[in-house]
């Protein structure tokens, strides 16, 4: 009973009662005047993208390159933890984590539909062929750049929890090699503010994304009328399941994530061996693989200043800008379990894991659509165009493969389990920063912990009923990244100072 009223006595308002009272405002704004609160996103939206784009795209480039050189540099070296140290989890289990920790449901939805988008937009007609790009640019946007945002941060996160051991587990104590003293003013509160907006925003936009998917497949096999109702139901029922698995602590969370990959394994395994697509899947998507390494650069620095297209605006500033946000628990929690790890172990790791995992379910289910459009056996397009809905696109892209009930049942199991384990990580993560001081291996109050499994499914409720609500997802992604990339930047700066002062030290203590 002490130790709970101690741990209630630490509870820090900036980091629960400011984020609560800002979803509450954005969440009334958006039911009750969704047409206001859309063209206000917009309006802010236009600013920060079109104005602010090649920001984004600084940002993104500059942290792939960084990872790449504190990998292979002596921080590289350095061990999260004592120096024989075992890893806390085998690779298996950590990189399991690794994966299902951030936006693997929304990476499963975007799998099988993606390349519909692309095909359709002017810029890929400038570019060359449909099969050429609509199957190269998902695994770009997906690829490494993202990644090494949650690469570089777990171990700036593993080496600030695991070598320097602190007891303020805040995206502010990060920060502060560099700010000092700063960091308990209001400028580490403004910082640890931030993040939990960003957090949130995040979260938000990753449930209101994929749940129709679910609400699309439930409808199809049971016949019962779909609608925003059902898909609320499914993120009621989604967070029941992730509050029940977080109260159980980090185990809980391995369990599932480790059932996550073998399903999500039974998944791809069926589409590609029984779809009939089989060549044409390994063949585009290993031409794919080419064309992107050949034009990362290009890809990855086009800002298309004329606006012929828009292109670069629309899609990877916003998906730099989506998984940014995504970068306040994601990564802390990755760099919680890597304990034993080296930063390069780490870094490397979560490239291998994190981003072969996600290519190849991109290549096999995005290539098992483009396939059957390429050689006119579906129309995957005109279903779009005709319905207006990508979920009953992706619906009608999965009907034909062979029994596909069974695919729609391990795919609903699938997401509800990704979901879950993807907001039980978050979940955790929030929790602890929700304290003035956390000590390692403390759990957070169970209090603490339903606190957060209901704030976080407020917003994407709030956003089902918002009208445009996919543009105003991909708004709020984009408003809240602007600051955090900023502060991520000076994050892994500070990283890269402390880390070289902790060599220092090491090398004077063992010379």
């Amino acid at each position: 009973m002490n130790e709970k009223k101690e741990l209630t006595r630490r509870i820090d308002p900036w980091t629960t009662v400011v984020p609560f009272a800002a979803i509450l405002v954005l969440c009334l704004f958006f039911i009750l005047d969704p047409q206001r609160s859309t063209s206000a996103l917009s309006a802010v939206r236009f600013f920060l993208g079109d104005t602010f784009g090649t920001y984004y795209l600084i940002v993104g480039l500059g942290i792939f390159v960084i990872s790449l050189w504190i990998a292979f540099s002596d921080i590289g070296k350095i061990r999260l933890g004592r120096q024989d140290e075992k890893p806390q989890y085998g690779f298996w289990s950590w990189g399991a984590m690794v994966f299902t920790c951030g936006l693997a449901a929304d990476i499963l939805f975007y799998s099988f539909c993606e390349w519909i988008y692309y095909a359709q937009e002017p810029h890929i007609a400038e570019l060359g062929s449909i099969q050429d790009w609509a199957s190269t640019y998902p695994l770009f946007h997906w690829g490494p750049t993202v990644w090494s945002f949650y690469a570089t941060l777990a171990a700036c996160f593993g080496f600030m929890l695991h070598v320097r051991g602190v007891s303020k587990q805040k995206y502010s104590e990060a920060c502060r090699p560099l700010l000092k003293e700063k960091t308990d003013g209001w400028q580490g509160k403004l910082i640890d503010v931030l993040a939990v907006i960003a957090l949130i925003a995040g979260t938000a936009t990753t449930f209101s994304v994929a749940t129709p998917l679910l609400s699309a497949a439930l409808t199809t096999l049971f016949g019962v009328a779909d609608s925003k109702y059902v898909t609320i139901a499914i993120l009621v029922i989604t967070c029941i399941v992730y509050t029940f698995a977080v109260m159980k602590g980090i185990h809980g969370i391995s369990w599932l994530a480790n059932a996550c990959m073998y399903l999500f394994g039974a998944l791809l395994a069926y589409v590609l061996l029984f779809g009939g697509e089989a060549r044409y899947i390994i063949e585009t998507g290993f031409s794919a693989l080419g064309n992107m390494v050949q034009n990362y650069i290009r890809l990855s620095t086009w800002t298309d200043p004329l606006r012929t297209s828009s292109f670069p605006q629309n899609w990877t500033i916003f998906y730099w800008a989506y998984w940014l946000v995504w970068c306040v628990a994601s990564p802390f929690f990755m760099g919680s379990i890597s304990r034993g790890r080296t930063v390069k172990q780490v870094i490397l790791g979560t490239y291998i894991f994190g981003v072969s995992s996600t290519l190849i379910s991109f290549i096999i289910l995005g290539n098992y659509g483009l396939g059957l459009q390429m050689t006119g056996s579906f129309d995957a397009i005109d279903v779009f165009t005709q319905s207006g809905s990508l979920y009953q696109t992706v619906i009608a892209i999965i009907r034909t493969l062979p029994v596909y009930q069974i695919v729609l049942v391990v795919l609903i199991i699938s997401m509800i389990a990704f979901y879950a384990t993807s907001f039980d990580s978050i979940t955790l993560v929030a929790s602890q920063y929700s304290y003035k001081e956390f000590k390692e291996n403390e759990e957070a109050g169970n209090g603490m912990k339903l606190f957060w499994a209901i704030l976080l499914i407020l917003l994407p409720i709030a956003l089902i009923f918002s009208e445009g609500s996919m543009n105003n997802m991909q708004t709020v992604s984009i408003i809240a990244a602007f600051p955090i990339g900023a502060v991520i930047l000076l994050i892994i700066a500070s990283f890269i100072t402390d880390a070289r002062r902790y060599l220092l030290e090491y090398r004077r203590k063992n010379s």
